[in-house]
């Protein structure tokens, strides 16, 4: 018989007569059977099955049928922790099977995608605007007040009131001018005709205790005392608050012992650096303001006498808004008409007040007061001075 030679899948299948041969050789060597009542069926032949590894004997080559692929679709990307997972099934294993979910979208860190969506209208561009600030490398001094006003003066977009007149009022006791800090020195207070004091000056001396209505007693006592004490810190006359302990001598002005890291308690007293306890102590005292009515007690009466006595003389006695200019004088023939149960009108009294203006809600003026005669009675007199207007000249025969 000739050889036959197939070709299935790059594999060379051989068919010869040796093999047919040895298989009847085989078969004859196998005991009969008994034969069954079914129709023999053709012996099937034998293939050889070879190719570069080895020799293997098969029944059948499988017919494997053409299937139709799917349509293209994007690969879908796993993490790789998924491909090791990946296990080959065997139909004597256990099979599982094994969800994953979905990953979950990256957060961006921009706040446009926080924001929800703005509405669009139609015909409408919208556009994003971005703000770049760019700060200079380097020490960078920020303008100070006067560079600010100087700047805002030149824009010309400021409105500012008319400088106000320098305040040369001094205190008696720490020699500076004008009222001080409200966390310090304080306001002025008047002691006397021309005679200023601070209120924490006053206050913190030694001598000086407030009653419950708020009158400083025993200031002119403390004032005649300072003229002769020397501050240890400025080594200047006018020292008043001594140290608290026992046998120190130390003294100083109120704001030179504030410089010099004095220690202030509760109960109005006072240590200096020597003597002062180390860090913090239950009863001190650092915040200054007064908010309080608080005043001088003073004799009115004996105040307003030394300025009738001293005649005229280049002075400001000034009580809240009203500051008197002239006292005024008054004849024996005008004393039954220029007076009443309450009060006495002399001839050349006059003082001037700051009030509220008679034009402007929010504004004030001065209204300078005056005392004339006329037919042998009281005339008074009332000036407006107002910035911007005419002066205006109110009178009557009577104050009110």
């Amino acid at each position: 018989m000739k050889d036959i030679v197939f070709c299935s899948n790059n594999c060379f299948v051989l068919y010869s007569a040796a093999v047919q041969a040895k298989n009847s050789e085989n078969k004859e060597s196998v005991p009969n059977l008994p034969q069954s009542p079914m129709k023999e069926r053709p012996p099937k032949a034998f293939h050889q099955y070879s190719n570069n590894i080895s020799t293997l004997d098969v029944h059948c080559l499988p017919q494997l049928q053409e299937k139709v692929s799917p349509p293209s679709s994007p690969p879908i990307m796993f993490p790789p922790a998924f491909e090791a997972a990946k296990v080959e099934a065997k139909p004597d294993e256990l099979k599982v099977t094994v969800k994953l979910k979905p990953r979950l979208k990256a957060i961006h860190s921009s706040l446009e995608d926080c924001r929800p969506p703005s509405k669009k209208w139609k015909g409408m561009k919208w556009k994003k605007w971005s703000i770049q600030i760019v700060i200079p490398k380097g020490s960078f001094k920020p303008p100070c007040e006067e560079e600010i006003d100087e700047f805002l003066k030149k824009l010309g977009t400021t409105l500012k009131p008319d400088p106000v007149p320098k305040d040369y009022r001094k205190c008696c006791f720490c020699h500076e001018e004008g009222d001080g800090l409200t966390d310090g020195p304080a306001r002025l207070l008047n002691l006397d005709l021309d005679l200023w004091v601070h209120l924490n000056c006053a206050l913190w001396s030694t001598e000086v205790y407030e009653t419950q209505a708020g009158a400083l007693i025993n200031v002119e006592l403390a004032l005649r005392r300072g003229l002769q004490m020397k501050c240890m810190f400025c080594h200047k006359m006018g020292a008043t608050s001594g140290c608290h302990r026992l046998r120190c001598t130390n003294i100083y002005h109120f704001t030179c012992a504030i410089k010099a890291q004095c220690m202030f308690f509760k109960d109005k007293t006072m240590l200096c650096p020597m003597h002062k306890p180390k860090g913090t102590h239950e009863q001190e005292l650092s915040y200054f303001a007064v908010f309080r009515r608080v005043y001088v007690q003073r004799d009115e009466v004996r105040q307003i006498a030394s300025i009738v006595q001293r005649g005229e003389r280049d002075h400001t006695f000034r009580v809240g808004s009203l500051i008197f200019h002239a006292v005024g004088q008054l004849l024996p023939q005008q004393m039954q008409a220029f007076h009443s149960s309450k009060a006495l009108f002399p001839v050349g009294y006059e003082a001037s007040r700051l009030y509220w203006s008679m034009r402007y809600a929010n504004r004030r003026c001065r209204y300078l007061c005056s005392i004339e005669e006329k037919d042998g009675l009281p005339l008074f007199v009332i000036k407006v001075l107002e910035q911007g207007h005419e002066d205006l000249v109110l009178t009557d025969t009577t104050p009110k």
